[in-house]
């Protein structure tokens, strides 16, 4: 497996330097894609995530949210993750995640399966990327059975990975002062976002060198580079000569999946942790044929209605 992977490594080291405008140009696309989009949506709240849990909002959120954690047979401070992550969307679940894992108010179960539910990708993305790309009524659509999508899987696996819904609630008392929990947000923030961009880089370059040497039709080209990198293959796949159905049911399917790059992002968030990947994975699966078959299925009901 080593010798495959540096022989794999040799190979794209070898395409990189004989594509440099490929290169060039995905660096210059994905930093765009960052600067216009993925900063501005998700640095506030990282901000304001790591001080809502410094000042006390787990505690109010777990009471508030308890009976829909009950739901979902799991602690009640993931409601903040649940919350935060529907505001947000993905990969800040990730992050939000960890820091209540690394605080101790979840233990790794917990995080295991509040990770398989909380994909959702940022709402302002589908009702602005995906609206104009396709229409306003479709985007609704698409963001509302997204969301279902991601609670029937919480459904789905309150009793796949067991947790105790009793578990003590952790309070902290330990303030820290504003000052000092606002610059460490600040700088964790910045180094989850570059974390961000740089799998997003690496991802898109793969994908255009791919799209260069490999031939494929224009549909299939569009589905593979959605699992492997989400923006660049929904932008693909919506200047297809295909139906609005389609369209929708492909674009609702690589949301729900996230896409391999964005996979990426959640393991290096989560490395050095108890936190499993496997159970994410498999429920992104699911997530992604659950949107395909319910988007297909109602779209001529509740679209040309």
């Amino acid at each position: 497996m080593k010798k495959f992977i540096m022989f794999t490594l040799i190979i794209i080291s070898i395409l990189v330097l004989i594509n440099s405008n490929i290169v060039i140009n995905s660096i210059i696309y994905s930093t765009k894609i960052f600067n216009n989009k993925i900063f501005p949506s998700l640095f506030p709240f990282f901000i304001l995530s790591e001080l809502l849990i410094n000042y006390g909002f787990i505690e109010f959120s777990s009471i508030l949210f308890k009976p829909l954690m009950k739901l979902f047979k799991i602690n009640s401070n993931c409601s903040f993750i649940f919350v935060m992550s529907m505001i947000s969307g993905f990969p800040s679940s990730a992050k939000y995640t960890k820091d209540l894992y690394d605080k101790k108010y979840i233990n790794s179960l917990e995080a295991t399966k509040v990770l398989t539910f909380t994909h959702f990708s940022n709402p302002l993305f589908i009702l602005g990327f995906i609206s104009l790309i396709l229409n306003k009524k479709i985007g609704l659509y698409i963001l509302i059975i997204h969301y279902l999508t991601n609670i029937i899987i919480g459904l789905i696996f309150r009793k796949i990975i067991k947790t105790d819904i009793n578990t003590n609630n952790k309070i902290n008392n330990n303030y820290q002062s504003f000052s000092n929990v606002l610059s460490n947000s600040i700088i964790n923030g910045f180094k989850t976002l570059f974390l961000i961009l740089g799998t997003m880089i690496v991802f898109l370059t793969i994908t255009n060198l791919i799209n260069k040497y490999i031939g494929l039709n224009p549909l299939l080209k569009g589905i593979f580079n959605g699992m492997l990198e989400m923006t660049g293959g929904i932008n693909t796949i919506s200047n297809l000569n295909i139906s609005l159905k389609i369209k929708s049911t492909l674009i609702g399917m690589i949301l729900s999946f996230g896409g391999i790059s964005v996979h990426m992002q959640i393991k290096s968030i989560i490395s050095n942790t108890d936190i499993k990947y496997y159970p994410y994975l498999v429920a992104r699966i699911l997530h992604s044929a659950l949107t395909g078959l319910i988007i297909f299925n109602l779209y001529d009901l509740i679209i040309k209605t």
